[in-house]
């Protein structure tokens, strides 16, 4: 087995028999060279202007965002997308097992885990750099995606001065994410009590923009919901925004509509502030309307 990168970027996996049964097989990932910017996610369909109004003013007033999603759900191109929104004069580090964040500010450091070699070792893991990072003078820290004990020092940066930091993590729904990262804390190797590990993701995180590929294959953002704090043992969360499907088409595709649920933002004086006026408008549902797929 073997995995690469190509000048590219592009990403190479090749196995080979008696691995692979049927023969070699080599899968190229390849990367669109045209960045998509927020008006491509208006224009497929996958949100509407309200919600990357509110993901603007989240990102531009420092709130900590977490990207969740399952597999191909478009985790990174929208990490990629809300990141366009950071001020071109902050200093921002990204840190990626593979690295496929494609940043326009010019002050950006790119940081790469590094596996073991064939002997087992020089493993510099996703934790290293993040913990690193933190001597980098970051403004902000972006990790491609969270998969073990990197998500406790994470957590530990958002809530130490790296407002305003993102990731991503594979789960199917908000809940499912925050229960994610605290499983995740788990695997750093620390004694810390559940309350305390609920404590911390409540405090670093403000909202999770939850992505999706739907019946047909468009991606879509299908939720984003505001961490709002704790309350009987559980990481309360409430939704602004969600996509309601109504049904599918006779070639398979999903169909449906972005709404707002009539819950108005418990950041709107931390947006006020920071001189980002969101009308109250933007919070009320919409009658049902129509999507067609992408």
């Amino acid at each position: 087995m073997c995995d690469a990168r190509l000048r590219d970027g592009s990403r190479v996996n090749v196995i080979l028999p008696p691995l692979a049964l049927d023969g070699p097989c080599m899968t190229i990932r390849k990367f669109s060279r045209d960045k998509l910017r927020p008006a491509d996610l208006l224009a497929s369909g996958s949100a509407t202007a309200d919600m990357m109004r509110f993901l603007e003013a989240a990102v531009r007033s420092r709130l900590s965002i977490l990207v969740s999603g399952g597999t191909s759900s478009g985790k990174t191109t929208l990490l990629n997308i809300l990141s366009s929104y950071i001020p071109a004069d902050e200093r921002i580090v990204t840190i990626e097992d593979a690295a496929e964040l494609q940043l326009r500010q010019t002050h950006v450091i790119r940081l790469e885990a590094r596996p073991p070699n064939v002997e087992g070792k020089g493993a510099i893991e996703i934790r290293d750099l993040v913990r690193n990072s933190l001597r980098m003078r970051p403004d902000r820290i972006l990790v491609g995606e969270c998969r073990g004990g990197e998500a406790l020092d994470m957590l530990q940066a958002m809530n130490t001065g790296h407002e305003g930091s993102m990731s991503t993590v594979h789960a199917n729904s908000p809940r499912d994410a925050i229960s994610r990262l605290e499983a995740m804390v788990l695997m750093a190797g620390t004694d810390l009590p559940s309350r305390a590990i609920q404590k911390q993701i409540a405090s670093a995180i403000d909202v999770i923009v939850q992505a999706q590929r739907v019946r047909g294959g468009a991606r879509k953002i299908v939720s984003v919901c505001e961490v709002t704090g704790i309350a009987n043992g559980e990481t309360e969360t409430q939704e602004l925004f969600q996509f309601r499907p109504v049904g599918v088409d006779d070639d398979g595709n999903a169909h449906g509509f972005h709404t707002a649920t009539g819950k108005h933002s418990v950041h709107l004086d931390h947006f006020a502030e920071r001189g980002e006026s969101l009308p109250a408008a933007m919070f009320e549902p919409v009658a049902q309307g129509f999507e067609g797929p992408v």
